[in-house]
C-alpha cells in the first residue's frame, strides 16, 4: 500500500503522462524550454516536501520544501499550483473529504503564509513593476513580502481567500476543493488507463469553467474562448481534440490551473483506491 506522499508523487507523474491535454506539456507535446522530462524531474524533486506534509510538518514549511525540490530541474516552475493543492490534501489523508481538507487549510498560520511567499524565491517569476502599498502582498515579491504578511497577521488561508476570485487554485483552497473532488470521482468512475482518464477529465474541466491561468496570461475573453473550444473538441471527437491541443501549444496558451486540479484529483482517487495502478 502506497503512502500519501507516494500517491502524491504518482499523481504528478500520471497527470503529465496523460495525453492530449490541450496547451499543456504531456508525453506527446512540449514547449521548447519546458519538456516532459522536466515535469518528471519536478515530481521526483517534490517528494521530500510531500513526505514532510505526510509527517505533519506545517503546511507552509512542507510546501516551500516541495517547491524547492520541484524547481531543481532545467524547466523551472513545473508544478507549483499542483503542489499548493497537494500539500494540504496529503495532510488531510486520514480524512480525505472536503471537510477534512478544509480543516487543514483553515488551520494554517501566519508562518504558513510566510513559507508560501518564500516558495516564490525558488521559481522564476517575472515581478514586473509593482505599485507601492497596493501590491505589498503581491506573491511575486517572494520573501520580501513576509514582513508585510506578519505585520498584517495573515494566515495562508487568508492569503488564498484574497485571491480566490481570480485564481482557481486559491478558490479550491477556500471552497472545500470542490472541483478537485468532483474530478476525482470522474477519474475513478472512468475506464481504461489512468492517464487517459486524467486527460479526459482535464478536457471536461476545461470545458466547464475558464482557466484562471489562461485568463491571467491572455485575458478573460481568451479564457472563455478556450472553454468554448474545449467543449466543441469534446463533441467533435479525438481528431478535433488533437488539433485543439496542437493549436494551444502553437499559440502558447497553457491552461495550467486545470492541470493542477487534475493532479490533485488523481491524488484523491489514488488515496481512496478509486484507481488501480
Amino acid at each position: 500500500m502506497k503512502t500519501p506522499a507516494q500517491n502524491a508523487e504518482l499523481a504528478l507523474l500520471l497527470e503529465v503522462a496523460g495525453t492530449p491535454k490541450p496547451g499543456n506539456v504531456d508525453r506527446e507535446r512540449e514547449y521548447p524550454d519546458l519538456r516532459f522530462e522536466h515535469f518528471l524531474a519536478g515530481a521526483v524533486g517534490a517528494r521530500d516536501g510531500l513526505d514532510m506534509a505526510a509527517d505533519g510538518a506545517p503546511v507552509g514549511e512542507a510546501f516551500e520544501r516541495a517547491v524547492e525540490g520541484m524547481s531543481d530541474q532545467r524547466g523551472g516552475n513545473t508544478q507549483f499550483g499542483a503542489l499548493l493543492l497537494l500539500v494540504p490534501l496529503v495532510q488531510a489523508a486520514d480524512d480525505l473529504t472536503p471537510e477534512g481538507a478544509t480543516a487543514v487549510t483553515e488551520n494554517t498560520t501566519v508562518d504558513d503564509a510566510a513559507g508560501f511567499y518564500r516558495a516564490f524565491d525558488h521559481v522564476d517569476v517575472d515581478a514586473g513593476k509593482l505599485p507601492a502599498d497596493a501590491e505589498a502582498l503581491d506573491v511575486r515579491r517572494g520573501s520580501d513580502a513576509v514582513p508585510d504578511v506578519r505585520e498584517r497577521g495573515l494566515t495562508l488561508y487568508d492569503v488564498m481567500a484574497e485571491s480566490a476570485d481570480r485564481d482557481g487554485v486559491a478558490r479550491e483552497w477556500v471552497g472545500g476543493f470542490e472541483r478537485t473532488f468532483r474530478a476525482a470521482d470522474r477519474i475513478a468512475a472512468g475506464d481504461g488507463p489512468v492517464p487517459a482518464r486524467a486527460a479526459d477529465t482535464f478536457l471536461w474541466l476545461l470545458s466547464r469553467q475558464p482557466d484562471t491561468f489562461v485568463a491571467k496570461q491572455h485575458g478573460t475573453e481568451a479564457a472563455r474562448s478556450v472553454m468554448v473550444r474545449a467543449q466543441e473538441a469534446r463533441e467533435g471527437g479525438p481528431d478535433l481534440v488533437a488539433a485543439f491541443a496542437d493549436s494551444l501549444v502553437e499559440s502558447n496558451v497553457n491552461p495550467g490551473t486545470t492541470a493542477d486540479i487534475v493532479a490533485a484529483a488523481l491524488f484523491v482517487a489514488l488515496e481512496r483506491d478509486g484507481v488501480d495502478v
